[in-house]
């Protein structure tokens, strides 16, 4: 079948540059784990012009990092189809980015302990948009902390901010999480497929390492 034919498609929900990674593309589960519906999620992560989300310094190779160095911490996140909001979570802290193998090993060690907590612990800050009031629902994770814009019972229409990229959560440097699934309840929800709109109307499933602009 062509990309996207048995998918909800979505809007792509920021603007700039932002790099694909996590893509379902490559494989399913994207994530490598089906839990929490993940299975077809997909992470965006903002570039600058270089292709790279902060600037290469020595804290990059053998430390953590300030969240606010990275291109995409702060930028808006947009709504990517119209609905209702469903549910919103806010007040989770943002983490320093870790891109060097030696700062991720405390990450690590904490992964079983986030995934224990549920859903909170995982996604961060986060928003979970109904499509119709049985789904699809769509999720936006790993917001900025305090910058959630919208309540649930709000309608929202495709493009319209509905918080900030941020790095709350499950996560290593600043992105945004977009997966879909046919419940909110999430020990028990089952990933659905998901595409994208470009620009110029076309629907696709952007590939791992794609630089998607807008």
């Amino acid at each position: 079948m062509p990309p996207g034919a048995a998918s909800v498609v979505l809007d792509l929900p920021f603007r700039g540059s932002w790099r694909v990674e996590n893509s379902p593309a490559r494989r399913v589960p994207s994530h490598g784990t089906y839990a929490f519906g993940t299975a077809h999620a997909i992470d965006f992560v903002a570039v600058n012009a270089a292709g790279r989300s902060a600037p290469r310094t020595w804290r990059s190779l053998i430390a953590a990092e300030r969240p606010e160095a990275f291109v995409g911490f702060g930028q808006p996140i947009l709504a990517p189809l119209s609905g209702t909001v469903a549910a919103v979570l806010d007040g989770q802290p943002d983490h320093e980015g870790r891109r060097s193998q030696l700062a991720l090993v405390p990450y690590m060690l904490g992964q079983a302990d986030r995934i224990r907590q549920g859903i909170g612990a995982v996604a961060g800050n986060h928003v979970v948009i109904a499509a119709t009031a049985n789904g699809p629902f769509v999720l936006l994770a790993h917001l900025r902390q305090g910058t959630v814009r919208v309540h649930p019972g709000q309608q929202v229409e495709a493009g319209e901010q509905i918080g900030e990229c941020g790095n709350s959560g499950n996560s290593t440097e600043p992105h945004v999480h977009v997966q879909v699934t046919d419940s909110t309840d999430w020990p028990r929800a089952h990933a659905v497929p998901i595409a994208f709109r470009g620009r110029d109307g076309t629907v696709w499933i952007p590939q791992e390492s794609e630089i998607v602009r807008t």
